[in-house]
């Protein structure tokens, strides 16, 4: 997410005066330099180079003059509004006060396109259009501001395609301090090193990590308030009241394997933490859940941190005659460090959630191959030549990434009950294959080749210990304004 919120500097003026001054300055030098009476042909040389240098910059302050006399003439009201021809399209840039109709607002974005082809299936090769997300911001004055995003993912959004349309973020942000600001409304929560800074641009390989999607969910986002506070130390801290997870939206009995592949792995929402977060659509609020993050950046180059959420969660539906026994609650804790020696990037992660109660539900749901876990964590270890290899204007930053998930750490009551050998995969005759292991060690390898800063191609390969027909390569495109 791009924030931009400035105080409303004056550019062109600071670019007027140098303007006006600079040639000034460079005809003295080039008088100087005719007053002489045997000029060498490195002077002679000079001179003229002088003299060049004082066009070109009296012809950008006689531009600048015309684009001040045009600012000036827009921003007087015509003297019959209703007879005047509609404006031109204003550039929307950065926040100001200058009292124009857009001066205030905030525009940004962010988009990704990949191909995706599983090396042993490549039946299973998809092309697509992931997510387009655009940012509306408002600056209301000095210490209020307002931040929205709306994401389209897989293209087309409707009840017969498989794309969405959502609103990732919208909330007040209020300074109430230099040091302290309080947030109310939809927001990203502080976690890890991917939730709050997602785009793809920001992370290297085509994929997000599985850590930062199925431990703890990309683009996780919770309804509430929030207080935030930065020392001049480089000690972060945020604190927060928020929405929390419906567990009732957990599926003890689909029909066919929640995921086949990699991509439906990431995509289908199975992880317990994307299966039953509300996304404040008409979300329960029934049950209050609160977080804490703290991060250090005080050193240039190193971030150290960890945050922690907890709540109770509205609960999975008891059988006819049979309540379960005690408040279902969910806990997230994670642990991130990244340090950016010399050119290099090296980051680490680690997350692990827990759900409390889980025994009964599973208990009421014999047999099933999903049921609730009682815990499920992951780690990931990761190593960037960041500053990367210039090829002709390009820059080439190549990675690799080692990373462990699991699903199912730990069960209460029951465990799953997995089918063996082929079954069906979809409702497709003759679709089959082997029920996924909701486990594996993967390792990445690729490179992502910046264009500019925002616009960038990544090329990576996973291998999958445990699911090995998951192995893939991925080809993207990712850009970020």
């Amino acid at each position: 997410m791009k924030l931009r919120f400035t105080s409303a500097p004056r550019p062109r003026a600071r670019a007027l005066a140098r303007a006006l001054l600079l040639p000034a300055a460079l005809a003295f030098a080039g008088a100087a330099l005719a007053d002489t009476t045997a000029e060498s042909p490195a002077e002679q040389r000079l001179e003229q180079r002088v003299q060049e240098l004082a066009e070109q910059l009296q012809a950008v302050q006689s531009e600048l003059l015309r684009m001040k006399a045009e600012r000036a003439a827009a921003a007087t009201p015509p003297a019959n509004p209703a007879a005047s021809a509609p404006a031109a399209p204003v550039a929307v840039t950065a926040a100001t006060d200058t009292g124009a109709p857009f001066g205030k607002l905030n525009l940004w974005g962010y988009g990704e396109v990949y191909l995706t082809h599983p090396t042993h299936v490549s039946g299973e090769s998809q092309v697509d259009l992931a997510r387009a997300v655009f940012g509306i911001g408002y600056q209301f004055d000095a210490r209020t501001s307002f931040n929205s995003e709306y994401e389209v993912e897989h293209a087309v959004a409707s009840a017969s395609d498989p794309g969405e349309f959502e609103v990732e973020q919208f909330f007040i942000d209020h300074q109430l301090a230099p040091w302290a600001s309080l947030r109310a409304g939809l927001f990203l929560m502080p976690f890890g090193l991917l939730n709050e800074h997602h785009e793809p641009t920001n992370f290297y390989g085509v994929q997000r990590n599985f850590v930062e999607t199925l431990i703890v969910p990309s683009t996780w986002r919770e309804g509430g308030v929030e207080l935030n506070t930065r020392s001049i130390s480089g000690l972060a801290l945020s604190l927060g009241v928020t929405t929390g997870f419906d567990l009732s939206k957990w599926d003890f009995a689909p029909q066919f394997p929640p995921y086949r592949n990699a991509l439906t792995l990431e995509d289908n929402g199975v992880a317990p933490l994307q299966a039953t977060h509300q996304e404040l659509a008409l979300a329960n609020g029934a049950h209050a859940s609160g977080h804490v993050a703290l991060n250090y950046t005080g050193i240039p180059g190193l971030r150290l941190g960890a945050a922690l959420f907890s709540g109770d969660a509205v609960g999975v539906p008891a059988p006819p005659n049979a309540p379960l026994a005690g408040a279902m609650r969910v806990t997230l804790w994670e642990g991130h460090a990244r340090w950016q020696p010399a050119g290099f990037d090296l980051s680490a992660v680690y997350a692990r959630g827990a759900v409390s109660n889980t025994a009964g539900a599973n208990l009421a749901n014999p047999g099933t191959p999903t049921p609730l876990p009682a815990a499920f964590d992951g780690y990931f270890l990761q190593a960037a030549y960041a500053d990367g290899f210039d090829l002709n204007h390009y820059r080439l930053a190549p990675f690799a990434r080692y990373e462990y998930y699991n699903l199912g750490a730990a069960y209460a009551g029951a465990a799953p009950s997995i089918p063996s050998g082929s079954v069906s995969l979809s409702s497709t005759p003759g679709d089959s294959g082997a029920w996924p292991q909701g486990y594996d060690r993967v390792f990445t390898v690729g490179a992502n080749l910046y264009v500019t800063p925002n616009v960038v191609f990544k090329l990576d390969y996973q291998s999958f210990d445990v699911n090995k027909d998951f192995s893939r390569i991925d080809l993207g495109l990712g850009l970020a304004f």
